[in-house]
């Protein structure tokens, strides 16, 4: 059964919380009903992509199979209104280069968060792997919202260097845990815990055994260079739980960014749905 309390009342969201979630829908992939209980206090975009090879035109694709697409992304809607999503939002793409697509939807959308999807037999407790004190208030503002109307345990998760700094590192999630309470999440429901002296990914995949959701933060604004080329990617690939990627503060890209690599460039069918 979903982890949610009994009469609550998801709390006020800010329309500039919101959550993108990419579902390669003909490919089998589908949002576990968990989790779509757990996103239910935030508005979401639901992105129904398929990558198609380079040689097959994005027209030809949708001709093929948009219908079928469109089926499957209507009863993914329905999943999320029929939970009390406060705003669902879809989008139809075929595409050549996936990743592009998804930075370019975060953009235009305004979204938060990517939810990377893996299997969620159970949602009781949320992971959340901070790094340093950026974007703390930033990611404590959504994450209030995904956890209103639940009542799921949080654990804030920093690794050091070495024994020395952990009381450094305490600091830090002490600071995580001050924005989150200011935020409006009971203390009660927080936990802390430094990890000393491993691979930060290998730590944060252990602990993440022991929880349901993982929460990564980051300060870099690229879903494509960010997400799925840094520490977020190993993550998710490494855990067997859902993987929700809080982005950056600032949605623009800096002009110091090279997350252009030369790489093709999109080719989509993409249709508000």
């Amino acid at each position: 059964m979903p982890h949610v309390v009994g009469d609550a009342q998801p709390m006020a969201v800010s329309p500039d919380h919101r959550v993108l979630v990419p579902v390669d829908v003909l490919g089998g992939e589908s949002v576990p009903q968990r989790l779509v209980d757990v996103l239910a206090s935030v508005p979401v975009v639901v992105l129904a992509y398929r990558e198609i090879p380079d040689q097959v035109g994005t027209d030809q694709a949708r001709d093929q199979y948009a219908d079928r697409a469109r089926s499957k992304l209507a009863d993914l809607r329905t999943a999320f209104e029929d939970a009390g999503c406060p705003d669902v939002s879809t989008r139809l793409v075929f595409t050549h280069d996936r990743l592009r697509t998804f930075e370019r939807i975060a953009l235009e959308e305004g979204c938060t968060a990517v939810v990377l999807l893996n299997p969620a037999p159970v949602l009781e407790s949320v992971l959340v792997a901070v790094r340093g004190d950026v974007h703390l208030e930033h990611i404590a503002a959504l994450l209030s919202a995904v956890l209103a109307g639940t009542d799921l345990a949080v654990t804030f998760f920093h690794v050091v260097d070495e024994e020395g700094d952990r009381q450094q590192g305490e600091a830090i999630l002490e600071d995580a845990t001050e924005a989150l309470v200011a935020a409006g999440v009971d203390r009660g429901r927080i936990e802390t815990r430094v990890a000393v002296d491993g691979s930060p990914s290998q730590e944060i995949i252990a602990a993440a055994d022991d929880h349901d959701l993982l929460v990564v933060g980051e300060s870099r604004p690229s879903v494509r260079r960010v997400i799925f080329r840094d520490r977020a990617k190993t993550l998710a690939r490494g855990t067997v739980d859902p993987v929700l990627v809080i982005r950056g503060e600032y949605l623009e890209q800096d002009e110091d960014d090279d997350s252009n690599d030369g790489g093709p460039a999109e080719s989509s069918d993409d249709e508000p749905t």
